[in-house]
């Protein structure tokens, strides 16, 4: 699908927006970035998208009653772009049921840790404090939960000794910004089938 057209959430430097931006200028995408959603203004990423010619909405969330009253202005700015999927790339606040309900099955998130394990903040100096000698990355569909949804994609992270929270943080983004677009061309694709907790990737032979 040509015309697959998705919406980036994100508040800060951006970087997964621009790997989504890159892989949909080298067709690799099978989409097209149409909006950039962020909660500050003045965040990295909002260069990134003017930049990159895609429209921003931009919002300060103290100036609305409530999560909801500003979920239902987004909602009709991705309506009236007809957006496909929502894909949420460091956008730092929980989403109410207004949104998860609504984009349903449409709306994905990227995690720097191999979910169910180490949810929430600070993922990588969890696990780095935890000891494991595999972190990673997952991509899932949203939910009601901080980092419960259906998982779609992981892709592992080896821990070597001496590493610290900055270098493994350097090897994730890296993971991060090959598995994000990869996951939202089998969107594009049509590829992806998600059947209760379990999703299915129907990759061509």
């Amino acid at each position: 699908m040509a015309n697959y057209r998705i919406a980036v959430f994100a508040s800060g430097e951006g970087s997964n927006f621009q790997s989504l931006v890159d892989a949909a200028r080298n067709g690799v995408l099978n989409a097209s970035v149409e909006l950039l959603v962020c909660d500050k203004p003045a965040a990295r990423v909002v260069q990134r998208a003017q930049d990159a010619g895609v429209d921003c909405h931009l919002f300060t969330p103290k100036a609305y009653a409530s999560r909801e009253a500003y979920e239902a202005e987004i909602i009709e700015v991705l309506e009236s772009k007809q957006i496909d999927l929502v894909v949420l790339a460091g956008y730092m606040r929980l989403l109410t049921s207004l949104m998860v309900d609504r984009y349903a099955g449409r709306l994905i998130n990227i995690h720097p840790s191999l979910l169910p394990a180490f949810t929430g903040k600070d993922a990588i100096g969890q696990a780095l404090e935890y000891g494991v000698k595999v972190t990673g990355v997952t991509v899932h569909f949203v939910d009601g939960g901080m980092d419960t949804g259906p998982i779609i994609a992981q892709h592992p992270v080896p821990v070597q000794p001496g590493d610290t929270a900055e270098t493994i943080s350097k090897a994730i983004h890296a993971a991060e910004q090959q598995l994000y677009p990869e996951v939202v061309s089998w969107f594009a694709q049509g590829l992806v089938q998600l059947d209760g907790r379990h999703v299915t990737v129907n990759k061509p032979v």
